[in-house]
């Protein structure tokens, strides 16, 4: 039987062009293995049974035909949580982590408030901000009830108690001011974008990737329909396309926010988007 660090030259021969062939290699031979990376290291002369010859072998003809690492392993990092992901949701990508990192921004560490996160998917932007403000509550929402069940098994791995999942549509479901914080990261993708097919988004679901003609859909009946839910100085924050932030921000002014402001990505993408709620206190 071939010993491991063949196994990895073989397979990362496979895997070229693919600038990431070698970890792809590792990656996979570490799952099909129920190790560590760092066992492939420690262990190059072991040799595998022909159980775990055939299940990396089936891995890597799968990533040969461009099925994503995530969706082979089952599992995806995301603001140093690990997420079990499947093919019913997207993948969480790094930069989605701007939102998380731009909503802990408006939230001092003891602070008790109300967070919404629409269109939730795996969990990872809801669960993300539950890990890092433990009094704070979250509820994660997702059309998709197969999302909702992915969010709230993550939930129940990771061991977060203040988070509350509902099954709806955008912001349908919540109460008229009721929220401190809504956060989302929506479908943004135009419905003809040649980027569609090609990369990991091929074998993502298309409803959570594609929002109309001009990826702009989601982002309208979101930023609407949020004015009614957030409290007075609440903060709704966006994820968008890197070329829509002219367009977004334009949707924040005519709805009544102020405090506009887009963030970059590491990238230098423009890529989230936020601003404040303006309206008077009514007290009853």
């Amino acid at each position: 039987m071939p010993i491991l660090s063949q196994l990895l030259s073989a397979a990362t021969e496979k895997l070229i062009p693919s600038d990431s062939a070698r970890l792809d290699a590792e990656v996979l031979l570490a799952h099909a293995l129920g190790k560590q990376r760092s066992y492939l290291y420690s262990h190059p002369e072991d040799s595998v049974d022909e159980t775990i010859l055939a299940r990396y072998i089936f891995l890597i003809e799968k990533r040969q035909q461009g099925t994503p690492i995530a969706y082979l392993t089952g599992q995806k990092e995301f603001w140093s949580l690990s997420l079990t992901v499947n093919d019913t949701t997207l993948i969480p990508r790094p930069e989605t982590e701007l939102v998380v990192e731009q909503t802990l921004k408006k939230i001092p560490a003891s602070a008790s408030i109300t967070i919404a996160d629409l269109g939730t998917g795996s969990g990872a932007i809801a669960l993300a901000i539950a890990s890092e403000r433990s009094h704070c509550h979250l509820i994660a929402s997702d059309r998709e009830h197969s999302s909702v069940l992915l969010a709230k098994q993550n939930a129940e791995q990771l061991g977060l108690k203040n988070i509350d999942f509902i099954c709806t549509d955008w912001c349908h479901s919540f109460k008229a001011n009721s929220l401190d914080i809504i956060v989302s990261n929506p479908p943004y993708i135009a419905e003809n974008d040649p980027h569609l097919s090609s990369g990991d988004v091929r074998f993502e679901p298309l409803h959570a990737l594609t929002a109309g003609p001009d990826g702009l859909n989601d982002l309208k009946q979101i930023i609407k329909q949020s004015v009614a839910l957030l409290k007075p100085e609440g903060w709704l924050i966006l994820e968008h396309g890197y070329d829509q932030q002219a367009a977004v921000q334009k949707l924040f002014q005519e709805n009544e926010y102020a405090n506009i402001e887009t963030c970059h990505d590491l990238a230098g993408n423009p890529r989230v988007s936020l601003g404040k709620i303006k309206k008077p206190l009514i007290i009853s």
